[in-house]
């Protein structure tokens, strides 16, 4: 008797159309509706700021030259991702990307925990030729990066934008934004008031070995240096629901 009366709705497809579309809105509301009763799907990890100006134009740089197609940002739960590449990603280090460059493909290493790893100086070789330094790579060289001044007039206005999708940028970050800039890609600058915005952990520099100009490069390597810096995993815990 069950089968004749299932194999009667298979046979009909308005009803099947019917059954289908219910099973669908069944599983969605399982899947949102409790959404709408948590405060928040990511857990709030203690050192997490928002990019400096400098680093926000380096991650733009980042995205145009398509360094996503190749580098993923996203250290899996798994064991040898995590003996290979350190702690696994955190969705709070990701909180303020918009896109964000988790990465479904790795044709190089993954750079969520990049920060730090090398030298300014590597980075600059890398670059330049990046089988100076790495003999086996494939990537392309990126010479004009060097040789290219950073654009930045519109920071100010790329920030505001961020803030209103939830970038919790200040009116005083916003307002001293090209400040913060030039002081983080010089060595010699004092870089006070850039502490005071965005905390101790930034990466500060003349990243390009060039004291007299701010290049493409200066932006790109001070994102690349703060990448997975932030949290302190010698301290973290999760926390268990």
């Amino acid at each position: 008797m069950t089968m004749i009366k299932h194999e009667s709705i298979e046979k009909n497809v308005s009803l099947m159309i019917v059954f289908t579309l219910v099973a669908i809105a069944i599983g969605g509301l399982v899947e949102i509706v409790p959404l709408f009763f948590i405060k928040s799907t990511i857990e709030p990890v203690k050192g997490m700021r928002a990019y400096t100006p400098l680093e926000l134009k380096g991650r733009d740089i980042y995205i145009r030259e398509g360094c996503y197609n190749c580098h993923s940002q996203m250290v899996r739960p798994l064991r040898d991702e995590a003996a290979r590449y350190g702690h696994y990603s955190l969705a709070a280090e990701s909180m303020y990307d918009h896109p964000f460059q988790w990465g479904s493909k790795r044709t190089g290493p993954d750079l969520a925990r990049i920060g730090g790893k090398y030298s300014n100086h590597w980075h600059l070789a890398h670059m330049e030729a990046p089988r100076s330094v790495v003999p086996e790579s494939v990537m392309p060289a990126y010479p004009w990066l060097r040789k290219t001044d950073l654009k930045y007039d519109d920071i100010e206005k790329r920030m505001q934008v961020l803030s209103m999708v939830g970038v919790p940028y200040t009116a005083e970050q916003i307002a001293n934004a090209k400040k913060d800039l030039l002081d983080q890609a010089s060595a010699t600058a004092d870089a006070s008031g850039l502490t005071k915005r965005y905390g101790n952990k930034v990466p500060k520099d003349d990243f390009d070995a060039q004291s007299d100009r701010v290049t493409e490069l200066d932006a790109l390597v001070a994102y690349l240096q703060m990448l997975g810096t932030l949290v302190d995993f010698s301290s973290y815990q999760a926390q268990t629901r």
